[in-house]
Formats: C-alpha cells, structure tokens, sequence
C-alpha cells in the first residue's frame, strides 16, 4: 500500500447518505424486511403503484423471529389450542419452520379465535376481544411487518389511531391548536361497533389497489374468514376483523383511509383517533 493511497480520505458515495436518511425516516419499519433497496422503491414508488412478490419475506426465518419477540413482549393469554407464549418458545425453531413451510407451501389455515367479552371503560356494556393463537399472532405479526409501511406512506396527516409514533396526545395536541386557530363548532363521531361490521370484499378490495400477490391477499381472505370460537360454539363471521388479532387495527386503517382523504379533500379539518380501541373522528 503506497503512503498515497493511505493518506487519501475514504471516498463516501452520495447515495450511501441517501439511504441513511431514507432509513431514518423509516426507522420503525421492520429491518428483516425493509432492507435500503425496498425502502427507496417505497418512497420513489413502484411501478403502477402495485407491489408483487411480497410473501416471501413474510416467511423469512428473521422476520418470523421478530414477529414472534413482539408477540413474546406483548404476552397475551393462550388461543383455542391452549398453546401459551412459554410453550410456543420451548420449540422456537421447530415451531417457526413449520410456519414457514406452510406459509412457503401455501398450506397455513389460521385456527379460530377465541372470542371474550371484557368490560368497557365508563359503561356497563362489554365489548368482544378476539384472541388468536400464538402461531397466528406470529403470522399476523411477520404480515403486518411487511405490509404496514407500503399503507402508511399513504395515509392522511389526521390520521392517529394505531400508526407508529403517533398516539392518543398527538391528536389532542392537534385538536388543540385547531381551537386555538378558531375552530369552535366540532363534530364528535363514534364508529360503534366498527370492528365487527367491516365488510370483507369492500375491505380486501382496498388491500389489492397496493398488493398484487395473490397469495398474500389468500392469506388475509383466510384471516378474514377464520371462525369464531365462543362458549363451546364455533361460527365464521361474513363481516368484521376481531378485535385483538394483531392485523386488525392496520386493516381499520385501510378501510377508513379513503374516508380521511374525502374529508381532507372537502376542506374539513378532522382529527382520527382511537378511544378504547374504538374509532373516533372530530370533524371541525
């Protein structure tokens, strides 16, 4: 190495800065599944707006490993098949690649969920939570991985319920300077029962307009459709995402997305929020 070559400055390529931005705005974005190279086809777009070939990274040994470490944080009681977080780890990798292989082999059928009912906060009502199996929580998880940032990029600015780095204060803080800009007269809306009334094709329609690849669009189908198991008595619901499944609250999203730019479009000023797991919207 000549004395030239070792006082010369490593030379930093322009996109190397390039990517590290793009990284850091995404930084909540699942690096087993955003690498640099998607996440800058993210932001300059695909062509036609669709995206293809996608379930091949839902099924990555690291994705799937990462899913389950969030399914792990998050606890939660055990499904239908009584399988607990602790019994799942104790065969980690076995359980995993079989995931995988039924993921790979297009044989993954999610089991029911177990439907509860728990109170709601400052009302003598109970609401249902639906509680999948850990293998499907691991899924769920590994799937929202992948497709959470591809919607996000879209969704409105006023948007608030269960997006990342965004919460319950965001939306109060904006709310309050909508008053302060004088906004007096609100309209507080109430999606009730929002959850259980989705309905399934409208719903998986607004999944295809961004996802091309058929077998991820079988996969949500599935987890659409998966029965209900309550009291000793399983049913399949036509319409609704359960309450608790971890893909719920981006699929709510979805659904509502093109309402929140409707809004915008028409010159209202709406902040959306999610009170109690429940859809809100004050329309000033």
């Amino acid at each position: 190495m000549t004395k030239l070559t070792e006082e010369r400055p490593a030379i930093v390529p322009k996109a190397a800065t390039q990517a590290g931005d793009i990284r850091a705005r995404w930084a909540w974005t699942e690096p087993a599944v955003w690498t640099e190279r998607m996440l800058t086809a993210l932001e300059n777009g695909v062509r036609g707006g669709q995206w293809f070939s996608l379930i091949d990274k839902v099924y990555t040994p690291a994705n799937l490993g990462r899913a389950f470490e969030r399914v792990k944080a998050n606890a939660g009681a055990a499904g239908v098949d009584h399988q607990t977080v602790e019994m799942f780890e104790a065969c980690l990798e076995q359980n995993l690649e079989q995931i995988a292989q039924s993921l790979k082999g297009g044989t993954y059928r999610p089991q029911p969920v177990k439907r509860v009912w728990i109170p709601k906060p400052g009302s003598s009502e109970q609401r249902p939570l639906g509680i999948p199996t850990v293998r499907d929580r691991v899924v769920q998880t590994a799937l929202r991985h992948v497709l959470e940032p591809i919607f996000e990029r879209t969704f409105a600015e006023h948007s608030y319920g269960f997006r990342p780095k965004r919460g319950a204060k965001d939306a109060l803080r904006r709310v309050d300077s909508l008053l302060k800009a004088g906004h007096h007269w609100v309209v507080d809306a109430d999606l009730k029962s929002y959850y259980d009334t989705i309905p399934h094709q409208p719903m998986l329609g607004c999944v295809a307009e961004k996802i091309s690849d058929g077998r991820i669009m079988d996969l949500l189908e599935a987890m659409l459709k998966q029965g209900v198991m309550e009291a000793m008595r399983e049913w399949q619901p036509e319409e609704g995402t359960p309450q608790g499944a971890v893909i719920s609250p981006l699929l709510s999203n979805i659904y509502l997305s093109p309402l929140d730019h409707r809004i915008q479009a028409s010159g209202k000023e709406m902040v959306r929020y999610a009170d109690d797991c429940v859809p809100r919207a004050l329309v000033a």
